[in-house]
């Protein structure tokens, strides 16, 4: 079994839990996600399976689409509802204007600092085994980028919708918590949905009762990837079954390489020589 499924993520889950009972259900241990999703979240997971975990990296990179629901005036040690209360403020009404107006002065290349409770290591250890052991580290600071920030709700009693379409390595928990203190107080998110990833959309996805019940379909890994085809005769064929690097033969820095019968055989990519070299083998 090869290819690519969208998941729809329900609330409660963790991204390792979906990827266990779709384990069980496929019958197969070649699977992982391409990007976590908290247990407060729902909305788009894509999971490779097969050789399509050989694309992991490439779908990990793609831009993400979120809607988020924001709440004013509390702050939680894990920035969204689910943690502890730290710090709570009694705030007047901010109005529709207050509000875009702060959300536009996030678009663009940011600093991001990394929530403590995060999956990321740093000096060889998760971020939240040092929350949950009450330890001191110093919170990675990113660079990310803010494509689109979008208010969608009316603002009431202080609670309002954003959307969001950000990089990779965006935390919306971080954004909103500084889109807290832009606005001159805390926030917490209540809400999230990851409605986009990469090119797979919430249109995309399956449930795991449509799993369950055998009423889905995957992806194909050459219809997943927005690379162009590069068809290459027998004698080309040979070399880069052998792996081999190669003089550059196609334009872009990365393509797929078909045989005459459609088959893909790899990823090659531009290397540092403008030779070609494997990205990812599938023979």
């Amino acid at each position: 079994m090869n290819g690519i499924l969208a998941i729809y993520k329900e609330k409660g889950y963790t991204s390792r839990d979906v990827v266990n009972i779709l384990s069980k259900e496929l019958g197969t241990k070649k699977i992982g996600h391409t990007g976590t999703l908290d247990p407060l979240a729902t909305g788009v997971l894509v999971v490779c399976i097969g050789q399509g975990l050989k694309l992991v990296e490439l779908l990990t990179n793609h831009d993400k689409e979120y809607i988020a629901k924001i709440k004013l005036g509390i702050e939680t040690d894990t920035l969204d509802i689910t943690g502890n209360i730290i710090k709570e403020e009694n705030i007047d009404k901010y109005s529709k204007k207050e509000v875009e107006l702060a959300l536009k002065k996030f678009i663009g290349k940011i600093k991001q600092q990394v929530p403590k409770y995060a999956a990321i290591k740093v000096n060889g250890k998760k971020l939240y085994e040092y929350a949950r052991n009450n330890e001191e580290v110093e919170l990675p600071v990113r660079d990310i980028e803010i494509y689109d920030l979008k208010l969608v709700s009316d603002v009431v009693n202080n609670e309002f919708y954003i959307r969001c379409h950000v990089s990779k390595g965006t935390y919306i928990r971080s954004l909103i918590r500084d889109i807290g203190y832009e606005l001159g107080t805390v926030a917490t998110m209540t809400e999230l949905e990851r409605t986009k990833l990469g090119n797979f959309t919430l249109e995309d996805t399956y449930t795991i009762d449509d799993i369950r019940s055998n009423m889905y379909s995957m992806f194909n890994i050459e219809e997943v990837l927005n690379l162009p085809k590069i068809v290459v005769d027998e004698n080309l064929e040979k070399k880069i079954r052998n792996g081999q690097v190669l003089d550059k033969f196609f334009d872009d820095d990365m393509a797929m390489i078909m045989n005459k019968d459609n088959q893909l055989l790899a990823i090659y990519q531009t290397n540092e020589n403008d030779k070609v070299k494997p990205y990812r083998m599938f023979i």
